[in-house]
């Protein structure tokens, strides 16, 4: 059976066409296909073992090890605890140029704890949960870099292979303070995927981002009694959110402003001396989101006048948007062809179908196709990521791979129940496959790493990267 599935696979490589002309055969391609395939009980098992931590933003202690473990266990060399970061690792094999590496997440997203149902259901109620799906990001990466790694081991790459284990990307942006550190410095390419409804090479942008807290303190008095010798931080609070949301006509349609407001008093009798919020703005552009950023910080101020308290305003992190390269996405697509769709069974059709009934979408079932190569956007509506960062100091090739139905609510049980069941781990191996197949591109052909630089060079033209983190070090222990 295996020489019949060996032989059946030799022609596919010989025979495949795609928009960029012929796929020839490639020897190391069939190699890491093979590796995945050989390996997917362990990587199952090591995407269910992070399904279940559920451990949210630095504090990803169980995950963090896991993935480590089983790299070293597979000969990689381990840097734990980098840039200031417990959670934080690297693992590399190999030695000299190229040096192509790949990024793994697995912070999970607070109170989205769920069963490996569709409907929801919590595991265990108020505890986190992979609402985003990353417990497959980090394990499929690190599986590429793994099946990398044998062909380097065996004389049949030359390069060195680096594995980023990323701690924090829903909050506070892990990958900022590794980037500080200097790890990215010596990367020539690297390569990055995310869980999707879809699965395509990712050749749009993201959305520009920035944290920060606004604080305002008063004076406390008797509400009833002395409410006159009380100055309301509280008062200043919805002040504040009144200007943002009156300001909110007044920008241009591709901006997202939100805020959480995390202290607002803790008593109705008592005129409140302190508040806080969270506030997040957004816009596809960094140069664009900043104009924005500093109009409502300087609306605090406006806030804590009229409300006769003073504030302060502190910046948690901020990310840029993603630098997009055409020429690794090319590549990667017809990497994505020839491995053609993921096959789903009935069972997991229908698996689909009832998480799409339980949040109200289409009853269509999981999508089974390739998305073609897409026209890149100048403005891209989503979501935000610190591989946007990363992509302006390296080249990003990047990826979606399906691992929920289609119109799954992102950020929702819905995908937890997907990332713990066999949707979301065709999903992981199919990505780990793709990724390690375009890696093997990179690491053979010199001309193709010097196409996905000179468009990198191109695009980000004379703009100098600075990173949006404040001094000191990250922030491990913030309840922010």
């Amino acid at each position: 059976m295996r020489v019949l599935s060996t032989m059946l696979l030799l022609c596919a490589f010989c025979t495949l066409s795609t928009a960029q002309g012929k796929l020839k055969f490639n020897e190391n391609k069939e190699a890491v296909i093979a590796t995945i395939d050989q390996k997917y009980q362990e990587l199952t098992d090591l995407s269910d073992k992070i399904w279940s931590f559920e451990e949210i933003a630095f504090q990803e202690t169980q995950s963090a090890k896991a993935l480590a473990d089983f790299a070293e266990a597979h000969g990689f060399t381990v840097k734990r605890g980098v840039a200031e970061i417990p959670t934080a690792f690297t693992a590399e094999f190999g030695s000299g140029s190229p040096v192509i590496g790949i990024l793994g997440e697995f912070d999970a997203l607070p109170g989205l704890s769920q069963q490996t149902v569709p409907h929801k259901a919590p595991l265990n109620p108020g505890s986190a949960g992979h609402g985003c799906g990353h417990n497959l990001f980090g394990t499929a990466s690190l599986g590429a870099a793994i099946a990398i790694k044998e062909l380097i081991a065996e004389g049949k790459l030359k390069g060195t292979v680096r594995f980023y284990g990323t701690p924090a990307e829903e909050k506070f942006f892990g990958k900022l303070w590794m980037i500080r550190a200097g790890l990215f410095e010596d990367a020539d390419i690297v390569m990055d995927w995310h869980p999707a409804a879809e699965t395509k090479a990712d050749v749009q942008s993201s959305l520009a981002l920035v944290d920060f807290i606004v604080e305002f303190r008063g004076q406390a008095a008797h509400a009833s009694a002395d409410p006159w010798n009380g100055r309301s931080a509280s008062d200043a609070l919805e002040l504040y959110t009144d200007g943002i949301n009156m300001y909110r006509e007044h920008i241009h349609p591709t901006v997202r402003i939100h805020y959480h407001i995390q202290d607002a008093g803790k008593v109705v009798n008592v005129v409140p001396d302190y508040s806080r919020i969270w506030v997040r703005v957004r816009d596809t552009k960094r140069s664009n989101m900043e104009v924005v950023w500093k109009q409502v910080e300087r609306m605090a101020e406006g806030a804590a006048i009229m409300a006769n308290v003073e504030h302060e305003v502190n910046l948690v992190s901020g990310i840029h948007e993603i630098l997009v390269n055409r020429t690794g996405g090319a590549r990667l697509q017809e990497n994505l062809e020839f491995l053609g769709a993921i096959q789903y069974t009935e069972k997991e059709q229908a698996f689909a179908k009832k998480i799409q009934e339980a949040t109200g979408k289409e009853q269509v079932g999981i999508e089974s196709i390739i998305s073609p190569l897409e026209e890149t956007q100048e403005h891209p509506m989503g979501g935000s990521t610190d591989v946007g960062d990363v992509s302006f100091v390296v080249p990003t090739i990047r990826m979606g791979a399906t691992t929920a139905p289609k119109g799954t609510p992102w950020h929702s049980w819905a995908v937890v129940a997907c990332g713990g069941m066999s949707i979301g781990h065709k999903g992981m191996a199919y990505a780990a496959k793709a990724l390690s197949m375009t890696m093997v591109d990179l690491f053979e052909d010199p001309e193709l790493r010097e196409k996905v630089k000179a468009e990198f060079k191109e695009r980000k033209g004379d703009y100098v990267y600075k990173g949006m983190v404040p001094p000191g070090p990250p922030p491990i222990n913030s309840e922010r």
